[in-house]
């Protein structure tokens, strides 16, 4: 390695005149071994607040590179001095850092607190999100109808593993929380029943909150938080990891391999984790009417069929297959936006989760609405 020579200046003056003579090397080298490097920037910046007879010259640099142009370049304040003299190489080397203060380092500023920008981003944001939601549909159905076709070929690893992880290891947290639900929404209903003389009534408050509603909502959101997390970051992490790419220059469908698996799994596990939630939520609730209002479990379940018609059960489990399609398809689209970099992993896990518990809701409502004569 060649020995750098430290960069210093020498400052003639006469006659009214003032002459800077840059020498050594200004190099990034160089500059990183001079301990009065910001000395030296401090001075030069000084310099260049001489009046504008004064004179540069260059011709003592042995080495110019752009750190050390950018130095210099930074104590003119950004412009050539008027007098400077400086080979053509030098010049070369302002001309690209001018070149590049003017095209790359320019910083257009947006104002990110205007209503209108924040309205017109969300717009196209969601206008952007729409259009790939669309698409991964069409995908999805072009790969349900290539696997109808060949079964034989389909991903049935695949699928049979996601049922396991999304429905068999959920079970646990569903149980404990349709369990605490039940004995919360029961104790609450007990005592304003007890006023009126209407403890019998807490099996129909029971039976088509849960079975109708709280079991397929609670059921929902717990595997958009539990799951639909999972499925992000599983397929987030093969991004990152560049698995994608690799499946891609082999020939592997991205929908047939990864999405449409979980699509299935969910659909099929989902109506099993609704009626568990509601057994579970139904068995909190006798609890604490046994313990209330008196009400045995033999009296409750002789009672609840009456109370609660068949189509509810239905209505609830259709939910809970409509509920899993949309969570698996949702933790799909933002798996499949998450770029090669840990914070668009954990932006877009948290932006999967809230979406589609989001999802889940505004379609209950949908449901409530379509199906308010059904099973009332």
């Amino acid at each position: 390695m060649e020995r750098q020579t430290t960069p210093d200046f020498q400052i003639t003056r006469g006659d009214g005149t003032v002459s800077v003579q840059l020498r050594g090397d200004w190099t990034a080298l160089a500059l990183a071994g001079c301990h009065q490097a910001r000395q030296l920037r401090a001075q030069l910046h000084e310099l260049a607040q001489a009046p504008d007879h004064a004179q540069w010259s260059l011709a003592g640099v042995e080495r110019l590179d752009h750190i050390g142009g950018q130095l210099l370049w930074q104590a003119w304040n950004g412009a050539l001095p008027q007098r400077l003299e400086a080979s053509e190489g030098q010049r070369r080397v302002f001309a690209r850092i001018a070149a590049v203060q003017d095209e790359g380092w320019k910083k257009h500023m947006v104002d990110r607190f205007n209503p209108v920008t924040l309205l017109g981003a969300n717009v196209m944001s969601f206008g952007v999100q729409l259009g790939n939601g669309i698409t991964m549909l069409g995908q999805l159905a072009f790969d349900l109808l290539r696997f109808a076709r060949m079964p034989q070929r389909g991903p049935w690893r695949e699928i049979s593993a996601n049922i396991y992880n999304v429905g068999y290891k959920a079970l646990g947290i569903t149980a404990l929380v349709g369990f605490l639900i039940g004995i919360v929404l029961s104790y609450l209903s007990a005592n304003q029943l007890r006023t009126f003389g209407a403890s019998t009534f807490i099996v129909n408050i029971l039976g088509m909150a849960v079975i109708r509603e709280l079991g397929p909502v609670l059921a929902a959101i717990l595997i958009a938080g539990r799951s639909g997390s999972a499925i992000t970051a599983q397929i987030g992490v093969m991004r990152v990891t560049e698995e994608l790419d690799a499946m891609r220059v082999m020939g592997i469908s991205h929908g047939f391999r990864l999405i449409m698996p979980r699509v299935i799994a969910l659909a099929i596990a989902m109506p099993l984790l609704v009626a568990w939630t509601d057994v579970m939520a139904l068995a909190g609730g006798m609890l604490a009417a046994r313990m209330q209002l008196g009400i045995s479990a033999t009296f409750f379940l002789r009672e609840l069929p009456d109370a609660v018609p068949v189509a509810n059960l239905w209505l609830g489990l259709g939910k809970g297959v409509v509920f899993g399609i949309l969570i698996a398809l949702t933790a799909c689209h933002f798996g499949l936006r998450i770029k090669p970099n840990t914070q668009s992993l954990g932006e877009g896990t948290t932006a999967s989760v809230v979406t589609a518990i989001t999802i889940v809701i505004l379609a209950d409502a949908v449901f409530a609405i379509l199906f308010k004569d059904v099973g009332l």
